[in-house]
This record gives C-alpha cells, structure tokens and sequence, in this order.
C-alpha cells in the first residue's frame, strides 16, 4: 500500500504563502514536455540557435522515462523505408476517414526516417532480416517488417537511448533541463498582442513556483488520458492504455492562450486485450492472428461485415479498413450477441509451426523455432506493456494454446497514433502548401512564438514515437529562425509573481482552511479532492458524452446535459482541495482534462455525422457526410477558438484540400 500523501507544509495550519519561493528564469526557447517530441526539438534545437542563445526543457516527470514511450515498446510504426512519403500520406488519410492536413504529413514522411535511424545510431537494437544482421539500416541492413510501416526493435530502453541523446546535446550547448518541474499554464505577452511571454509551474518534489519567460515556447506533453470511464475496477483501477499522466495539458494550455484548434471530435477508441490494455499490433501484424468471435467465427471474411463497411465507401472498401471501422464490426458483433472477440493467439503461432513442417524443417529445429516463437510473443509485452504478461500468468493464459479476449478500451485523445484531434498548426511554407495552410513558421499555433509537436499537431495522425521525434526536430528549427527573426523581442507578463503563486497554490489553500471541519478530510462540504472530481467527469463523458458503457453512442440531447455538467465542474473546481503536492499535481491535471473534454464534446457537438464510426456515434446523425466543406458537406476539418480575453467560444468549419492524388 502507498504511504500517506506528504504533506506541502510542516505543520498543518493555514499556510503561509510567503514562505514559497518563486524562481524566476528567461530564455530565448522553452521546450515543454519530456517525451518523443520534446526530446527530438532538444536534440535539434542547438544547432540552429544562433550562438549565445539559451534554452531550457523543462519536464513534468524524469526524462528517461517520461512521454508515451516510457515502458517501452516492441516496434517503431512509422518507418518510410522503400515506401514513399507521398504513399504515407495516403495510407494516414485512409485511416482517418479522409481528413486530414496531407502537408503536414507528407513533411513528416520525408524527415523521419533520419530519426529512426539516429535511434540505432545511439544504440537502439533493430531487428534485421537473416543476411543483414551485422548492417545497421543506413548500411543496407533489411529491418523486420511487421507490416507496410512497422519495424520491430528490442524496445525496453527505447526512451532511455532517446533521452540520453537529448540530454547529451541540451549540455553540450550548456542549455537547462528542468525536471520534476509540472508547466501548468501558459502567458501572454503584456504589450504584444496574441504573442506567447511565458510560462509557470510548481515543483513535484518540493514548495516552489517556476515562472519562465521565453521569445518562443513548444508545448509537447501529450495526449490525454482519464477523461471518461476506464473499464478497469477496483484493484485494476487507473490501468489505461495511454500513460495515465497525460492530463490533455497540451491542448489545455494551447486553447487558454487563444491557439485554434482542430479534429477535436477526433479521440482514439483502441482494441486491446481485455484488462491487461497489451497493444494487439505486433499480433496482427507480426503473427498474422486473426479474431474471431465468441462462436470461433471469423467475422470480418463474412457477408455481414462486408455490409457493413459498405455503408461507409470509399473508407469501408479500402484494401486496408480504417481502425475505427475495424472497432466498429468488433462492436456490431458483441451487440449482435455474438461476443465475446478474441484474438486466436493459438492458431497464429501454430501456422508458423505448419508451414514450417512443410518446408521439411527437421523436429529438432522445429523445437528451437518454437521457442523462438514463444519468446517472441511473450517479448511483445515484456518490451511495452508488462502488466499484459502478468495478466497472462496470473490467468493461465498460454497463447500458444488458447486465444484470448480483446475489447475496445475507453476513449483517448491524441495527435501522434490512430487519433489526429490536436491544434491549428501552420505548414511548411513552400509552393505545394494551400495558402491556409501557411501563415507563420512551420508548426507554429496560431499564437505567435508558440508551436508544438507529436500529439499537439492537430488533423496529422500515424506519427507514433518515431515521428513524433522527427516532428520536434522541425518545430525546433522553426523556433530557432522565429527567435533569429524576432531578435529584439523582450517578453513582458501581465501577471505578478504574487498572483501567479496565488492561483497555483490556491487548492492547497482550499484544503487547509477546510479539512478540520469534518472528521475525514475526503468528505468535506467545502471543498472537493481531486480523485472525486476526476470520477464525477469520467461519469458525465461516460454517459453523455459516448463512453463504452453506451456502446460510444451520443446524441444531441445527451451532449447538452453532459455540457451543463461540464459548467458545473469547472465552477467546482474553484473548490478543489490539494493536501499535499501530489494532489496538488492532481488537481491541475483535473483542471486540464475538464478544459479538453469540454472542447472534444463542443467539437462532436458541431459535427452533425459520425466520421468515425467505432470511436465514437452520434446517434441523431449516423451516417458519415462525405460531402465537401463547398458542398455544405462534413468533409473538413472542425476547428474551434477560445478567447481569451472574452471566455467565448468559436466553432467553424475549415476547407480540407486534397494535394496527393489517389
């Protein structure tokens, strides 16, 4: 069991905000986040600073094993290789249903290889092909292929090898890593108008307030995780597929500040194995599995499923059908009454074992290649996801001899993986690019000197962690020609270090001006704790919103009562109670998962069709509009606005332009 929550204060009396300190900092470039993408802007910015310019990254948690890649993972998903970048750009804009931004896909898919291979550089282990083991992939070695796009590699340190590049080159050019340090909230330069200043935060490990001027800021700390019910319970409570610590903090900041954002209705509905959440690509990609349902059926060869995705062309008649189609004939079934759907571990490994039998491979070699075999399908999780295996063992699950259950999680929120929901971001400034696709420096936000990366680029999904990577790399060079090009630029913040410290510390305030008054501080008339608060939103979006206890199903009338509660939820979290910094790092993420679910709701509210069927439904409006945005139709891009200087909200449509042919 977790010891008791430190307390932020010594003695448990009305604290005396006079006692924290504040630390003041100016730099010419910050980098917010510590996965992928803020650890390629680290490893690229400095060579594109000009000399005497400083830098800081600053990270909510410990670099090595921060971001989406923490744990791990078994294959890099985005490696062009002998493809091109113009068929990524087709493959990206298949699977999201057809919009999506193609410049910015097609800029990544001509730099991110040169990432991945910079991985195996610093010493990321790839699998080769037998006869090109000894080659790295720039010498001509042959990677493992697990599909069109994949590569497997033996992933455990991935983040480690790429954390320590990054480290390596932030003190080669005597630059700042910032860690444990919690970035909650994003300022506007005080006599510029729409230009980004600054940037505060609070320390994970000890009382003190960080405020950051800088002339240009990224914002890359991922997606967004917690905002409607896990399926999960009790003693699995919390287990997510995405990490847990992405707070939707990047959209939340992004948006507060007035950067437009974009595909907000867009969330990720993965299919994973049931309750362990193990990632089921290698399974499908790698050992060929297939699924079946609870009558051994494979039903995605039937009449049936062919009906269905018919009703969704051109997507559903692609050679290769969408995710969220693919989640979608998975739920058809199980309402059907046909679930439960597994995934036929057995009779994937075993056909290996068949075929090689018939090439006249001897029983001694059989033996070794079936253990091979068996590595390779336990290695899976143990490289990414090793509560999957645990679950495994603790359930006697052999794979090799029995299938196992797979299900839709609950829905995420990003911008870097089968999802493309993120911010307005302008594209490369090039002759190719539509004209409102450009307005400033590549991947800069609608706000001036702010940009971001990875899960932060909006309608560009398909970037996984190597893209990511490669999508840092050009936000930091972009950010180093913005800070060139506004040399003279000195930012100035509105707020006082005493009011920003004020508003940080203000649940911890909540809390202890209150918790005397009842006899358990988690049940207080006057305030709210933060696991209280988290529950109560997962309800709402649950119910409301399309969570998987409805099938994913909403409707018009349900969105407005979940978007009342929302109202409420942000007038309670004024009350938000924090005991000690852990919690006080809990209420923010609260803070921030509110403000992102609030603009994803308002987004499928606006969109009158269901463009991705299988992640979520509107149930007034089932079918998907192909229609273009001159036509009156939905296939466009939804794009929402925050003012900030008025609270009001902005929502509108936006041309999707075609640039690569089919």
């Amino acid at each position: 069991m977790a010891l008791p929550n430190k307390p932020a204060w010594e003695l448990l009396a009305e604290p005396d905000l006079t006692k924290v300190p504040v630390e003041e900092y100016t730099y010419d470039a910050l980098l917010v986040g510590g996965g992928m993408a803020a650890c390629g802007a680290a490893w690229e910015i400095g060579k594109w600073l000009p000399d005497g310019a400083t830098c800081c990254l600053v990270d909510k948690a410990a670099l090595e094993r921060s971001g989406a890649v923490a744990q791990g993972l078994s294959a890099i998903n985005t490696y062009i290789g002998e493809n091109t970048p113009s068929d990524y750009v087709r493959m990206v804009r298949n699977d999201l249903m057809g919009v999506v931004r193609e410049d910015l896909i097609f800029d990544l898919g001509r730099h991110v290889d040169d990432s991945v291979h910079h991985f195996e550089e610093w010493g990321l282990p790839i699998w080769k092909k037998k006869g090109s083991e000894g080659k790295k992939l720039t010498e001509g070695g042959e990677p493992v292929r697990t599909g069109k796009w994949q590569i497997m590699i033996h992933g455990e340190s991935y983040k480690c090898i790429v954390a320590e590049a990054a480290k390596a080159a932030l003190e080669e050019k005597g630059y700042d890593l910032h860690e444990r340090i919690f970035i909650v909230k994003l300022l506007l330069d005080a006599n510029k108008e729409n230009t980004i200043a600054g940037a505060v935060g609070f320390s994970a490990r000890e009382n003190k307030v960080c405020i950051y001027k800088a002339k240009a800021i990224m914002v890359a700390c991922g997606g967004a995780v917690n905002i409607f019910r896990p399926r999960s319970t009790d003693e699995g409570k919390g287990r997510a597929w995405y990490p847990v610590w992405n707070a939707g903090s990047t959209y939340t900041m992004c948006m507060q500040v007035g950067a437009e954002m974009t595909m907000m209705e867009n969330r990720f509905t993965p299919s994973r194995f049931k309750d362990g959440y193990g990632p089921v690509g290698a399974w499908f990609l790698l050992f060929k599995a297939t699924v079946t349902n609870g009558y051994g059926e494979h039903y995605v060869k039937t009449d049936r499923a062919k009906a269905e995705l018919e009703k969704y062309a051109p997507y559903g008649l692609a050679p290769v059908t969408p995710t969220c189609l693919r989640n979608h004939l998975m739920l058809f079934e199980m309402k059907e009454g046909r679930g439960p759907i597994f995934m036929d571990t057995a009779a994937a490994l075993n056909a290996f074992l068949e075929e090689k039998k018939a090439e006249g491979m001897d029983e001694k070699a059989l033996k070794k290649f079936w253990k091979e075999l068996e590595s390779e399908a336990w290695e899976d999780f143990l490289d990414m996801s090793v509560g999957q295996a645990g679950l495994w063992a603790s359930m006697n699950i052999e794979p090799e001899k029995v299938g196992s259950e797979i299900m839709p999680t609950e829905p995420y929120m990003l911008g870097s993986h089968s999802g493309c929901c993120g911010i307005w971001v302008s594209g490369p400034n090039e002759d190719w690019v539509p004209d409102d696709y450009k307005w400033g420096y590549n991947r800069m936000t609608t706000v001036n000197g702010l940009f971001t990366s990875g899960d932060g680029v909006g309608a560009s999904g398909h970037k996984f962690s190597s893209g990511a990577h490669a999508e840092g790399r050009i936000a930091a060079k972009a950010m180093a020609r913005y800070i060139r090009d506004n040399a003279d630029f000195a930012p100035s913040l509105k707020q006082s270090e005493e009011e920003l410290k004020e508003e940080i510390y203000k649940p911890v305030k909540v809390y202890y001006e209150h918790y005397q008054k009842t006899t358990h501080e988690m049940v207080n008339p006057n305030y709210i704790k933060p696991r209280h608060m988290m529950e109560r939103l997962m309800k709402y979006t649950d119910e409301y919103g399309g969570g998987w206890s409805p099938y994913y199903m909403t409707n018009g009338k349900l969105l407005e009562i979940v978007m009342k509660h929302l109202q409420w939820l942000r007038e309670d979290s004024e009350k938000m109670a924090a005991g000690g910094l852990h919690e006080l790092l809990r209420a923010w993420e609260n803070l921030h998962r509110i403000w992102t679910v609030e603009d994803h709701l308002r987004h499928i509210q606006y969109r009158e069709e269901s463009r991705y069927p299988g992640f979520y439904y509107r149930g007034d409006f089932m079918q998907a509009d192909d229609k273009d945005f001159d036509q009156g139709g939905w296939k466009c891009f939804v794009n929402s606005k925050y003012d900030p200087n008025t609270g009001e909200w902005t929502v509108m449509k936006k041309k999707c332009h075609q640039i690569i042919s089919d």
